[in-house]
């Protein structure tokens, strides 16, 4: 079974804590974490974009001049995409950009995304993460004890109002809850602070 250190709020060792050998040392599926990090950056997207086609813009309809004598290339509407107000040639229309990823996939990605950032040592476990007030500069100090200043991702078992303000602030730092956890922010954080409880809470959902 994986183990690793277990760390107090001034970044001290304070023991070692056993980890769930389902989700921190499965088998590292890369293609399986890529599926799902191309299925949360297409979530992102809007899909809102929009353009005319030249049977949607408005004018046009009449013939601009003869079809011979003139010299001139042949035309009909002046609307077609080469004339200027005319429509765009395979105009984009609203889309949706989902992209569905069974479950059981969803389920490898994400261990395979744990047990590579234990593997790397990117993740630290605190026994617990409570602050007296919701400053910047208590959450910055926590963050610095534990060598976690840059891209940290702070992982609670629910909202702490304290904790959440406090992270707000730093543009290296993130909050989330293990309820809302992904492969995406999983892969793309310096370092993952996730405290005793948040662990066991995820240990039980997704080992379920």
């Amino acid at each position: 079974m994986p183990k690793t250190d277990l760390y107090n709020m001034e970044g001290k060792v304070i023991g070692e804590i056993e980890l769930s050998e389902e989700l921190f040392a499965a088998p590292i599926n890369v293609p399986a974490m890529h599926l799902m990090v191309r299925a949360y950056l297409a979530a992102q997207r809007q899909g809102t974009q929009s353009a005319k086609t030249r049977g949607e813009v408005r004018g046009g309809g009449r013939k601009i001049y003869r079809q011979k004598g003139t010299g001139n290339a042949r035309h009909h509407g002046n609307r077609a995409p080469q004339f200027k107000h005319g429509g765009v040639v395979f105009a984009p229309k609203p889309r949706d950009y989902y992209l569905a990823v069974p479950k059981k996939v969803r389920r490898l990605a994400f261990r395979s995304a744990l047990t590579s950032r234990l593997n790397d040592g990117d993740i630290i476990v605190v026994d617990q993460l409570t602050l007296a007030e919701g400053k910047t500069k208590l959450m910055a100090a926590v963050l610095k004890a534990l060598k976690a200043e840059r891209k940290a991702l702070v992982v609670l078992p629910e909202r702490d109002e304290n904790v959440v303000r406090a992270t707000a602030n730093l543009a290296e730092a993130k909050t989330t809850y293990v309820n809302t956890l992904n492969v995406y922010d999983i892969l793309n954080a310096g370092k993952l602070v996730i405290t005793k409880a948040a662990l066991a809470s995820a240990e039980e959902v997704y080992t379920a």
